[in-house]
């Protein structure tokens, strides 16, 4: 190739200095970087349908950002990306190397052939394409023979068997200036390159098509069929280079075969008609921006949409268990069974707990035998709150099986993680229930809480303290609280009616409470990913401000 004079002021070894090179406004560039930053930010966590698509054109979005605009604004003279891409055998690497009069990227008859981009460019362009992130997925090669002002990448095939190198063949197209599409005639009518050229169009992405190996015998008919078919997908101004069969044959074409896609290149890279394609593309890629972030933010918004009817039903599901098991606790559930048996034989006259209890005589008794009585009531207690959160969890699922709302079926995950995340597990509560009846007991003998006033209480409190100790006098208020007749006499004995009956009923809230939570617990994972920060209700709007703002700019 002929290199292409040059207008940019240079420095040492003819560079263009960095002061000196144009750069894009400082307005656009800052509402590119907070588009890019909040689309990475984007999240969809609940499997609705389209997410998968979604997703797929995030990543498509970023690469557009990360690898065209973002680096196009940040350094306007970098010479123009000319991606010469096409499908499997189309001859490419062949194009190339014949273009340069070398070879300088792998060609042969072994697919796939191109594993690893190759991007060619002249040596003074080196500086300006320093920091552009493509140069990490490429091999490099400088060579003077290519025009100042664009660079040529030989893609990867785009229907190449190795899902790396069409991932790459993509990605290289969405970062191009300008597509030069080679196809052959064998392959001109598949759907492949249509739908390349289709997406081309529907960014403004300057662009040409090389009809490679064309039979010299059908060579009119082909053009025609070829020509029509562009000037109907509205792509008539898209030059057409045809390359005519050289037959089997190793190593570059004559110079002759390639000389049109020299000149046009050439051409192309003059300072003026380059930073036309540029500013093309980059026009087309700005409006291109704004369906697909609008698509986003639409996706996004379904998300929220989903999340609050999902919330809802979920919170329906437990309502019914947490209220049941609520009034199990206050109806006398945890009582039954283990709890009443062993108070019972310990309460009778020749038991531990029977007769009067009067100072320290017989406390040690007294105190071994509450706590055998303790060790029932944390059984009870949490084999009560271990059935709430069961019943919890399991009316969660219920209601994520039957339901028809959006995201239910990928929320059924969550509900079978091993614990509730942020939830306070049934031992736990169990074990802080009947501490904090002791507590309860310690503050009224102290003269604290809210009978402090009432001194008579304090009194009779701490005499209960005296005979059963601080946790045995607890555990005496908690067999009352979950419903033991003879402990709540018991306790209106040491304490008197009123006070009695308020400490108890305030354990005994206290146990229905945390039966009631560890009910609602059981849809606290799901409830967790709800929570995301990418289904709160303005998710969607950030992306509509940035949308917003790249409209006003361009």
């Amino acid at each position: 190739m002929t290199p292409a004079p040059s207008t940019a002021p240079t420095g040492v070894g003819g560079t263009a200095r960095a002061a000196d090179r144009p750069t894009a406004k400082a307005s656009l560039l800052d509402a590119v970087a907070d588009l890019r930053r909040d689309v990475e930010a984007t999240r969809f966590p609940l499997a609705l349908d389209g997410v998968e698509a979604a997703r797929g054109r995030r990543r498509q979005l970023l690469d557009q950002l990360d690898d065209h605009l973002l680096p196009r604004l940040r350094e306007l003279s970098a010479p123009a990306m000319v991606v010469v891409a096409g499908s499997t055998g189309a001859g490419k690497s062949t194009i190339v190397n014949s273009l340069l009069g070398e070879e300088v990227s792998a060609a042969g008859v072994l697919r796939p052939t191109t594993r690893r981009p190759v991007l060619v460019h002249h040596p003074d362009d080196a500086e300006l394409l320093a920091e552009h992130p493509l140069l990490a997925i490429v091999d490099v090669v400088a060579r003077p023979g290519v025009p100042r002002g664009i660079a040529v990448i030989d893609a990867p095939d785009l229907d190449s068997l190795l899902a790396t190198n069409r991932s790459t063949a993509h990605r290289l197209l969405e970062a191009a200036d300008l597509w030069v599409f080679v196809t052959t005639a064998a392959r001109y009518g598949d759907a492949l390159p249509w739908e390349v050229l289709d997406r081309a169009t529907a960014r403004g992405t300057s662009m040409a098509m090389v009809l490679n190996r064309a039979p010299a015998e059908a060579l009119i008919e082909v053009r025609t069929d070829l020509l029509g078919r562009l000037r109907g997908k509205g792509m008539s101004a898209v030059p057409l280079f045809l390359v005519p069969d050289a037959g089997p044959h190793e190593g570059l074409l004559e110079a002759r075969a390639v000389a049109p896609i020299l000149r046009w290149l050439t051409m192309v890279a003059g300072p003026d008609r380059a930073r036309s394609v540029i500013a093309r593309t980059q026009r087309g890629s700005l409006a291109a921006l704004r369906p697909w972030v609008d698509e986003l933010a639409e996706v996004v918004q379904a998300q929220v949409d989903a999340r609050i009817a999902l919330a809802a039903d979920v919170e329906r599901a437990v309502a019914g268990p947490a209220e049941r098991a609520r009034a199990a606790v206050l109806a006398g559930a945890v009582a039954d069974g283990p709890v009443r048996t062993r108070w019972t034989a310990l309460s009778g006259r020749s038991g531990a707990l029977g007769g009067g209890w009067s100072g320290r005589r017989g406390q040690a008794e007294r105190v071994a035998a509450l706590a055998t009585v303790a060790e029932e009531l944390g059984q009870a207690s949490r084999v009560a709150l271990s059935a709430a959160r069961r019943a919890g969890e399991l009316a969660v699922r219920r209601a994520l099986d039957e339901s028809d709302a959006p995201g239910a079926a990928g929320l059924r995950g969550a509900v079978e993680q091993a614990g509730a995340a942020g939830a306070t597990t049934p031992d736990a509560s169990s074990a802080a229930w009947l501490a904090a009846a002791e507590q309860h007991v310690e503050e009224l003998a102290a003269g604290r809480g809210a009978a402090a006033e009432d001194r008579a209480l304090a009194r009779q409190a701490a005499r209960l303290v005296r005979a059963a100790g601080t946790a045995g006098a607890g555990t005496v208020v908690a067999a009352a609280a979950v419903g033991l007749g003879s402990a709540r006499v018991l306790l209106e004995q040491a304490l008197g009616g009123p006070g009695a009956q308020a400490l108890a009923a305030t354990v005994a809230q206290d146990l229905a409470h945390r039966a009631h939570e560890q009910a609602a617990a059981g849809a606290q994972p799901v409830r967790a990913t709800l929570a995301s920060d990418h289904l709160a209700a303005d998710a969607a709007s950030r992306l509509r401000l940035r949308l917003a703002v790249l409209k006003g700019l361009t």
